[in-house]
């Protein structure tokens, strides 16, 4: 697939999700002092802004060491968006654990919250994809954890102003879309497959 800036931020706002990772920062920061909920929020989104860029840089090294090619990479990244997008529409059941939090340090929050194994996959497909339009990608990966941080820093004003079905029904709605990406990509795989077949 010839992902533009604008479709490349797309798919990585809805891979990071971050209407949907509203709950989850709220039960994190629970015990967070008022005041520095907003700190953390910005050092977590730092922490994955910077994995992912790392993992941007050294993608192609990773791929050539594993033996994995751009065909393979692309396929299974469909099914691992495919698995990510039924999860937001069909979330699991949340468990409640008891055990006193204190401040959250990079997990869960940064890991695997926003930069988790499909964010990580998602830049290794964009760079490996067009290596010469890395800048691109990380002008869309900025934009992306802005966008992150901002939502972030903002969620209990969107909670109380939307409310939780709002919410619930937009990552749900994110979720529809992201699975028509993820079927796109595993179709362009296998097109792409099965013409390699009948050309060898």
């Amino acid at each position: 697939m010839n992902y533009t800036f604008a479709s490349a931020t797309i798919l990585l706002i809805l891979i990071t999700d971050p209407i949907g990772n509203i709950p989850i920062f709220a039960n994190a920061l629970k015990n967070v002092a008022p005041e520095r909920r907003a700190r953390v929020i910005l050092r977590e989104v730092l922490i994955a802004f910077v994995l992912l860029l790392t993992f941007m840089f050294v993608g192609e090294s990773f791929l050539r060491l594993m033996n994995l090619s751009e065909l393979s990479l692309q396929i299974g990244g469909g099914v691992i968006l495919f698995l990510i997008a039924l999860r937001m529409i069909f979330p699991p059941p949340k468990v409640e654990s008891d055990e006193p939090m204190g401040e959250p340090l990079i997990v869960p929050l940064a890991i695997p919250a926003i930069a988790g194994p499909s964010a990580l996959a998602t830049v290794l497909l964009l760079v490996s994809q067009a290596p010469e339009r890395r800048l691109t990608w990380i002008a869309a990966l900025c934009v992306t954890m802005t966008v992150s941080a901002v939502v972030l820093v903002l969620a209990e004003r969107i909670q109380r102003v939307a409310g939780d079905r709002f919410v619930v029904a937009l990552e749900r709605l994110m979720g529809l879309v992201l699975v028509a990406v993820s079927i796109e990509m595993m179709l362009r795989g296998i097109r792409t497959f099965i013409a390699q077949v009948a050309s060898a």
